[in-house]
């Protein structure tokens, strides 16, 4: 399991480098209302036609909608099309 990188050293802000790539802290791309793309997961803790929990490195993600689908699942990358309704995330807070 990877930890997470809290802090931006100076060598990544010197090179312009996000800072999603260096600490883990998920990205999360919204394109309208049918498709969500979140870089940096854990896992899918709970996957169902109008819920999915995405574990990540900070907490929880939640995607609440209608004939949700995992569209695409790599590495670090899933992909999520649907009607999306909401978007809400629980914070770790062992982190």
């Amino acid at each position: 399991m990877r930890k997470i990188k809290k802090k931006e050293n100076k060598f990544d802000k010197l090179l312009d480098i996000p800072k999603e790539i260096t600490t883990n802290i998920p990205k999360i791309i919204i394109n309208g209302f049918e498709e969500i793309l979140i870089e940096n997961y854990k896992g899918i803790l709970e996957y169902e036609e109008n819920l999915v929990k995405i574990a990540s490195y900070v907490g929880i993600i939640n995607i609440n909608g209608i004939d949700l689908k995992l569209n695409q699942m790599k590495d670090d990358t899933v992909s999520i099309f649907g009607q999306i309704d909401s978007i809400t995330m629980e914070k770790d807070i062992d982190n």
